[in-house]
């Protein structure tokens, strides 16, 4: 075999065709790569090579056929195979002498492609910034799938003497083997994926990321070992020689065994430094138990998206590999553009039921040969299993970040948002979360925006009145939400409040200590007497380690409310100014519940101190700016908003808003008479189970805004600024968290590395990198072949 080898090579080498298809494919692979706007890593901006490991396959369906046609065509066509054939080799190798050579020649037309890593890792910022790992994994994935090319390549050459018709039929196998599966199962309107299983750009798809699956390598195995046997078995024909059924048997009983085994036991190599493609146990464990099939629509799917937009587009549908992989075929999913072919009329519609759906629309400006022009995508999916649906949106804004860190806390996210859709689509309900009613609460038209969030995550929401709720009732309760309470709680309420906790219950306090609203204010000359609220409740949250001050933030990032600045026509002007008394809270915090977090909007809220308890850890959550201060006075007015704020006034050490308490909790009733008033028959604990609390300094946290017709906004949406907050997320986040499965939250810390071009650098010196990386691989081969033509002479100058 390996004297074919290397006749082969030194007769590809020899043969100026080679060079001249080689550096055809690195000419246009350059060009695609670096020229090209649409598909340029340049205008990419992403320090990475996925563009070459998606363009690379089309290109080696005219590469490897050029290289493989002559292999055995122009040996039966010149009448030199039978001369072969009278050397002691045997037919299988001649054929793997011929299809190594092949692949070497192959991977020597790689290796001018290096240049590109080193010119992306050079225009990194910071220099270097580019995942090694995942290029070595791409470039192992793009290694098998030129191995299966070559493998069909070669089975062409024996079919026919001639070159040409060989090129056509190994470019015809190569394409349709590599798509032509994936659009006949569109053709045929087939749900069922495992047509598509059988094409390679199914299974090259996850490889070329720089992940190595022990399924798709059986695959790429047993793909080119089929169209060795054929070729094998034509040759064997023609010869009209007997084929050897004990042979061919075991070697097809092997391919079987090595896919079913792939399929048993498979393992998953992650190239990447993050382990970017490495899903954690929690997501494999819900996916490998899903109880039902689970759909999901990915509909971030269009023409000309912005690069951002479509690194997304990708690593989410990533991800979705990803997830399928460990589904035993469970969880399917399909890209789909709602937009697409649609009239003027109809897409307006279109809009209106997916946003009525929970998936909203974000608007893209995108760039043309013409100007901007204004785009509409969903950057959402729909998740459903068994006819309940569960919206999934991708695109994670927050407050003080830019474009491309905003993507990349949504690439961050998807794990998150995707094993929890599916969760809560495949499960019948995540516990009960009661709301405190009896003090002056917050009223069910103020909470419709909480509890109808609660109630789209899975939650069912109950109102409950401490003096009537049964201690076993409300024992079991997952999460009791205390929010914005206006008057004392009797020491029976605060007992049963205790015990509770004490079992192992847990509870979201959202409290004001100061009495201040701004519509009082509106109501009484613009100005307000303001006290503080006596809750009775300073005692017990002191024993859990909190104590909430009885004071005002004022703080310079807040929110705006309108205010009228005077008439023209007898109509009032209105303008939106900043209201010091509505801190805007923008986590810092990395811990699940905030981590991403769009900025939260408060209003009236206190500071808290954190108390040295034993036993209980603390996690500050929330905090306001580092230009704040803390207000201890009777009376506040709407003037304060013209007045404007000197910065040096304001500077002060962040203030803590929101606090996460977990551990073992000492009862606030250690060494205390059961109260007066208590009438369930309650087994006094002193200290709780493993539990956990969150407090926040603001009772209007959670609190949505209602319309002058009475209708309730969604929590979080500012219907004067039109802008929506973080509070919905805020609820969500910590409600899973307190009542869930910590694990699964825990997915939000994942961390992946934003890997970006030096973007200015490349403005100034476009054109030199254009020139390196397209007449740079070309001047490579040209040397080679310069360098390899000179020693041929050297060695036959005699």
């Amino acid at each position: 075999m390996y004297q074919v080898f290397k006749k082969e090579i030194i007769s590809y080498l020899s043969s100026l065709v080679a060079y001249v298809t080689i550096g055809l494919f690195l000419l246009v692979l350059g060009l695609f790569l670096w020229v090209f706007p649409e598909t340029s890593i340049l205008d990419y901006g992403y320090a990475g090579l996925d563009s070459l490991f998606s363009i690379a396959p089309f290109l080696f369906m005219f590469l490897i056929p050029a290289i493989t046609m002559r292999s055995l065509a122009e040996e039966r066509k010149e009448g030199t195979f039978e001369l072969l054939l009278t050397r002691p080799l045997t037919d299988v190798q001649i054929v793997l002498g011929k299809y190594f050579a092949a692949v070497l020649l192959l991977l020597c037309s790689l290796v001018p492609t290096f240049i590109y890593y080193w010119t992306v890792s050079i225009l990194g910022s910071p220099q270097g910034n580019i995942d090694s790992g995942g290029v070595i994994g791409s470039y192992i994935g793009l290694f098998l799938l030129g191995g299966c090319f070559t493998a069909i390549g070669v089975f062409a050459s024996s079919i026919t003497k001639n070159q040409i018709i060989a090129f056509a039929l190994a470019v015809f196998l190569c394409f349709f083997i590599f798509s032509g599966f994936d659009s006949l199962s569109g053709l045929l309107s087939l749900q069922d994926s495992s047509i598509q299983y059988l094409g390679i750009s199914e299974h090259y798809q996850s490889v070329s990321r720089g992940v190595l699956d022990t399924r798709d390598l059986a695959y790429f195995i047993v793909l080119a070992t089929l169209f060795i046997a054929l070729t094998l078995l034509v040759l064997t024909r023609q010869r009209q020689k007997s084929i050897n059924t004990k042979a061919a048997a075991s070697l097809l009983m092997a391919m079987v065994a090595l896919v079913a085994l792939s399929k048993i036991s498979f393992t998953r190599i992650d190239f990447t430094k993050e382990g970017r493609y490495t899903l954690s146990p929690v997501s494999r464990g819900i996916m490998d138990s899903l109880p039902k099939p689970v759909k999901v629509t990915l509909y971030l799917k269009g023409d000309n998206l912005p690069a951002g937009i479509k690194r997304l587009q990708y690593a989410t549908r990533d991800m979705l590999n990803d997830l399928q992989a460990y589904s035993h075929g469970k969880l399917q999913f399909e890209l789909v553009d709602p937009l697409k072919n649609a009239a003027e009329a109809e897409q307006e519609q279109i809009i209106q039921d997916l946003q009525s759906r929970g998936i909203e629309p974000t608007n893209l400006s995108v760039p043309t040969s013409d100007g901007l022009i204004q785009k509409v995508v969903f950057a959402g999916a729909m998740v459903s299993a068994d006819g309940k649906d569960v919206p999934v949106n991708l695109l994670q804004q927050r407050m003080g970040i830019s474009y491309d860190e905003q993507l990349n806390n949504s690439v961050q996210n998807l794990e998150y948002a995707f094993t929890n859709a599916i969760s809560k689509a495949v499960s019948p309900g995540k516990g009960l979360v009661g709301i405190s009613t009896g003090h002056l609460e917050l009223n069910k038209l103020q909470m419709f925006g909480a509890k109808q969030a609660l109630n789209d995550a899975g939650f069912d929401v109950a109102y409950f009145n401490f003096n009537r709720v049964p201690f076993d009732s409300l024992k079991k309760v997952s999460l009791v939400i205390i929010d914005k309470p206006d008057s004392a709680f009797n020491e029976a309420e605060k007992y049963k409040l205790d015990q509770y906790v004490m079992n192992g219950g847990r509870v979201l306090w959202a409290i004001d200590q100061v009495s201040a609203e701004l519509d009082s204010m509106r109501g009484h000359g613009g100005e307000q007497m303001t006290f503080n609220k006596k809750l009775n409740l300073d005692d017990q949250l002191f024993t859990y380690g909190i104590r909430i001050n009885y004071d005002l933030i004022m703080d310079m990032t807040c929110a705006q409310i309108p205010i009228t600045t005077g008439s023209a026509g007898g109509s009032p002007q209105i303008q939106n100014l900043p209201w010091l008394f509505y801190p805007l809270w923008i986590p810092e915090s990395k811990h699940p519940i905030v981590k991403n977090l769009e900025g939260v909007r408060s209003e009236f809220a206190s500071t808290i101190d954190i108390l040295d308890i034993k036993n209980v850890e603390k996690t500050v959550l929330l905090t306001s700016s580092p230009y704040n201060k803390a207000l201890n006075t009777p009376s506040i007015s709407l003037q304060m908003v013209e007045q404007v704020p000197n910065p040096k006034d304001f500077q002060s050490q962040p203030k803590q808003v929101a606090v996460l308490l977990e551990g073992s909790f000492k009862s606030a009733f250690v060494n205390r008479p059961v109260p007066e008033g208590v009438t369930d028959n309650i087994t006094p604990l002193s200290a709780s189970k493993p539990t956990k609390m969150v407090v926040i300094s603001d009772g209007d946290i959670f609190k949505n805004q209602v319309g002058q017709d009475g209708n309730p906004y969604p929590l979080g949406y500012d219907r004067y600024l039109n802008k929506n907050f973080g509070n919905k997320n805020l609820l969500l986040n910590t409600v899973e968290y307190l009542t869930g499965d910590t694990r699964l939250i825990s997915l939000r810390d994942k961390e992946i590395q934003l890997r970006l071009l030096n973007r200015p650098r490349i403005r100034n010196e476009k054109l030199y990198w254009q020139l390196i990386n397209t007449a740079g691989p070309l001047a490579m081969v040209l040397i080679f072949a310069i360098f390899q033509h000179y020693l041929r002479r050297r060695k036959y100058a005699h």
